[in-house]
């Protein structure tokens, strides 16, 4: 598949990966986790990738981040291609990461910590984030006085506190349960919409990968290439009884499925 093809010519590109292929060494034995994978996306799209575990989705979110490096390939952002971790990429986790001894806003200003701001523009910025995450009235409460759904509104928060132009997203919603799931799912929409940032999440949930994404990348099992990216064409914010939307989720259900079976011809012990 060629990088033209994985590319919307019309809007300036946020995040490009060129040929990108990585292996691992574990127990003195080579483990490819990605092999050749090109993609672009364009500033301010939502792109999801999905995925069986170990293709290398967090592989390639964490170069994005700056946290790995490529052994062939590059990796760039804004047209900069990235060797380290930068401000203008931030990135959030599955786990919050909160430090239990600071309190909410204290978290928040942690993200703002090389900002440059004066201390009352630092204040308004933190302020301005707990109101847009939904935890206004709970600034000077400690993580464990929070649920998971509050505390991973407060690491968005603090992600988006150095005002990043691409937020990378590593399965941020995978450890709540599903109301809370659904509900954060609605806001990081909001919040996308609001912020008019980059996102690229890696996720298995492929109702979520459809309820927010511009397009969905679909990974092939290890080492990790790129199978399909679908379009999703449907008005946000998107209704998940639609059979525009049913239609979309069971094509990639479907892709999944092809990209994930053994071949037939392979016999399992």
């Amino acid at each position: 598949m060629s990088l033209a093809a994985l590319s919307h010519p019309e809007q300036a590109v946020a995040i490009e990966v060129r040929g990108v292929s990585r292996t691992f060494t574990t127990a003195g034995a080579d483990v490819p986790a990605l092999r050749d994978v090109s993609l672009t996306v364009a500033e301010g799209e939502f792109v999801s990738l999905i995925g069986p575990s170990g293709c290398g989705k967090s592989t390639l979110l964490r170069m994005l981040a700056g946290l790995d490096q490529p052994d062939r390939g590059t990796v760039s952002v804004e047209g900069d291609k990235v060797a380290a971790p930068s401000l203008s990429r931030g990135i959030l986790f599955q786990d919050h990461r909160l430090l239990p001894w600071l309190t909410v806003e204290q978290n928040v200003d942690l993200g703002l910590h090389k900002s440059g701001l004066t201390t009352q523009q630092r204040q308004q910025r933190v302020s301005d984030l707990i109101a847009l995450v939904g935890l206004a009235g709970f600034e000077r409460a400690f993580p464990y006085q929070l649920s998971g759904g509050m505390s991973q509104r407060a690491a968005i928060a603090r992600s988006l506190a150095p005002q990043p132009r691409v937020l990378l997203l590593d399965e941020p919603l995978g450890a709540l349960d599903s109301l809370t799931r659904s509900k954060l799912q609605t806001e990081l929409l909001r919040i996308w919409k609001h912020e008019r940032i980059t996102m690229l999440m890696v996720t298995h949930d492929v109702e979520e990968a459809v309820f927010l994404s511009d397009r969905v990348v679909v990974m092939e099992p290890r080492p990790g290439r790129i199978a399909d990216i679908v379009d999703i064409p449907l008005p946000k914010p998107r209704h998940r009884g639609d059979p525009a939307f049913v239609d979309i989720k069971l094509r990639l259900l479907t892709s999944l499925e092809v990209e994930t079976d053994p071949p037939a011809n392979i016999v399992e012990h």
